[in-house]
């Protein structure tokens, strides 16, 4: 399996980029975003091991730092202004493989990108654990980070109570009732409706401008993921779950469902 590493070049500034696999007659490529300030490589080396693997089963893999990242020059501009960091390592994968459809894969905030962007010009999109807390962002007022907050605790505890473990806990007297009660009263109290322009609003529009194959991702054990399930379609059947999935799937069993859910989104393109 081939792996080189060069730059490619967007707004003046060079950005470091990976290639695992062979261009060359191949029918799918796959594009990966990191998310937030993670290089390319990814957390514990876990989308360069992915991309060997993909490379492996016949799928080119092209990463790439985002600019200000990692071995990219200029700006870090968040994922927010990633758009044309996106596009152009999509223009390079598109230039050197022309017969290739492409699928893209981000996971959190660089799903949330990918969202943002209307697929931004991929022929395919895997969407991983999508970022929805525009309440944690630098500057947010202390309402947004509050709605933000209970999103995520109302999806944890939704979770907990349909878990049989930690109902037996409750009924042991190992978890206080009383505080339970507490919490589940304070997240019953209405809430102002959110905002029609909201972040998870802005994602759900410009996916639904999309008009290529959709696959989302979720990991069970991530808080992430679950404030995003809890706004989303509950019945989307482009949604596929990893119960013991952690928010990078680090976990062996976690590693190899990515990876049967990537290599089977290449082959359906």
């Amino acid at each position: 399996m081939s792996r080189r590493r060069f730059t490619i070049p967007c707004e003046g500034s060079a950005m470091g980029a990976t290639l695992d696999g062979r261009l060359e007659g191949a029918k799918a490529a796959l594009l990966i975003v990191s998310g937030g300030n993670e290089i390319r490589s990814g957390t514990w080396e876990g989308q360069a091991w992915l991309a060997a693997e993909v490379a492996r089963a016949g799928f080119p893999v092209l990463r790439f730092d985002r600019r200000g990242v990692g071995d990219s020059e200029g700006a870090n501009l968040t994922y927010r202004g990633s758009g044309p960091d996106i596009a152009a390592a999509l223009g390079w994968l598109r230039a050197q493989a022309p017969q290739a459809r492409i699928v893209a894969l981000g996971n959190c905030d660089a799903a949330s990108a990918l969202m943002l962007g209307d697929g931004c010009g991929a022929d395919g999109v895997i969407l991983s654990n999508p970022w929805t807390f525009e309440g944690e962002e630098e500057g947010a007022s202390a309402e947004a980070q509050a709605d933000a907050k209970v999103s995520s605790l109302r999806a944890h505890y939704r979770a907990r109570l349909a878990n049989p473990a930690a109902l037996l806990r409750l009924l042991t007297g190992k978890v206080s009732l009383r505080g339970l009660v507490g919490s589940l009263l304070a997240l019953a109290k209405p809430r102002a409706a959110s905002a029609p322009d909201n972040l998870a609003a802005r994602m759900m529009a410009g996916l639904g401008r999309f008009s290529g194959p959709v696959s989302i991702l979720i990991a069970g054990q991530d808080r992430t993921a679950q404030a995003f399930v809890a706004g989303w379609h509950a019945k989307d059947q482009r949604l596929a779950r990893c119960e013991g999935a952690s928010h990078s799937f680090v976990e062996a069993d976690a590693r190899l469902w990515l990876l049967q859910q990537v290599i089977k989104s290449l082959d359906g393109i």
